[in-house]
């Protein structure tokens, strides 16, 4: 049974094997885990293991989560924590919505209200490992452009953290996604809600919110970080962007961060004239994008700290056949090393294979 690596004991069993985010082994399955043993699990950021149940204790039901596997509290601490991450999210949309609303009617928002909406929600998702799946479970189809916002902000905060920012720096980078959209409060709502496809004259008022975004952030007094980032998070490396058509390095380098951030988050949602797209997919596209529309850096840093997060899930091939990610491959995102029941497969040797789908 998967259990917080901070709940595991001196004598448990490892059920199956251990791996660090990089895709290395730490830890076979059979081991019988010693203190040191828990304390390298910890300082390597594993936070959940496979644990083989005592005997005489059943394993829980498949509809169990890891904390219930383990506790017998009637507040299990994990889902204890899910319930807090959700709650801070959902303040997060909620305070956008605020803060939309005062842009529209006042021209101007308050920096000290974003951080009050934003920071908290930083705060609980900061030590968080699996990314893609929180994400997931916090993607809603509902109130599209406000749960935009705070994803955009989310994944900004952790590109920012990836890149080996302060936490500072981070929590800027959070609330320039965060705000990256605020311009559309000026755009009509038909507009953004429309349940088809946008005709030309309906995308050029729709690109109009990236200035009027920027108008508003720098008469509110927000650093050029967060205003550069509303004004150039749709400008693109090879130029073919907007609002300016800047190229490479007159970018703003918030804005290329917001920019791998608004395009990932837009892409795993689902919306009126979008079903969500497969992530294998989303994450290819996004590589073919950092070669000529997406700082290449920021968006291989990016792929990198996503995809193991895809170790222990499984997968499908073209050919039907499903198998488990049990290492990826550092020099080739896309082709991992997959156990078919038993028999293991390194696709980065197999390119007659093909991952057609990740269950997530």
């Amino acid at each position: 049974m998967l259990i917080p690596t901070k709940n595991v004991r001196a004598g448990d069993c490892l059920g199956t094997d251990a791996f660090h985010p990089s895709g290395l082994l730490v830890l076979s399955a059979g081991t019988l885990l010693s203190a040191a043993d828990i304390e390298k699990l910890q300082r390597l950021g594993i936070d959940k293991v496979d644990i083989v149940p005592p005997d005489g204790v059943a394993s829980p039901p498949a509809t169990a989560t890891a904390a219930e596997a383990y506790s017998f509290s009637s507040e299990p601490k994990e889902a204890a924590r899910e319930k807090a991450v959700i709650a801070a999210y959902q303040e997060a949309v909620d305070g956008i919505k605020i803060t939309f609303e005062q842009a529209l009617e006042e021209g101007f928002i308050s920096p000290e209200q974003v951080a009050r909406g934003f920071n908290p929600l930083a705060g609980r998702v900061h030590e968080e490992k699996d990314v893609v799946s929180l994400l997931l479970v916090l993607n809603n189809r509902d109130d599209y452009t406000y749960q935009h916002s705070v994803q955009v902000g989310m994944i900004s905060y952790y590109i920012a953290k990836w890149m080996g920012q302060t936490e500072e720096k981070a929590l800027l980078a959070g609330r320039a996604g965060y705000l990256h959209d605020i311009g559309k409060c000026r755009i009509d709502r038909a507009i953004l809600q429309k349940p088809s496809r946008l005709t030309a004259e309906e995308y050029d008022e729709i690109k109009k919110h990236t200035v009027f975004g920027y108008d508003i952030l720098k008469r509110s007094g927000f650093p050029e970080e967060i205003t550069m980032a509303a004004l150039q998070h749709h400008e693109r490396f090879d130029g073919s962007g907007y609002p300016l058509k800047l190229r490479r390095e007159a970018i703003h380098p918030m804005a290329k961060i917001v920019a791998v951030a608004d395009i990932y988050s837009a892409m795993i949602s689902t919306r009126v004239y979008q079903k969500k797209r497969d992530l294998l997919y989303v994450l290819r596209e996004l590589y073919r994008c950092s070669f000529g529309e997406l700082d290449p850096e920021i968006t291989q840093v990016f792929i990198r700290h996503m995809i193991p997060n895809f170790i222990n899930k499984k997968i499908q091939l073209l050919t039907g056949e499903i198998g488990t990610i049990v290492m990826t491959n550092p020099s080739d995102f896309f082709r991992p090393l997959v156990n078919f029941d038993g028999e293991f497969v390194d696709l980065s040797e197999r390119r007659d294979l093909e991952v057609e789908h990740i269950f997530v």
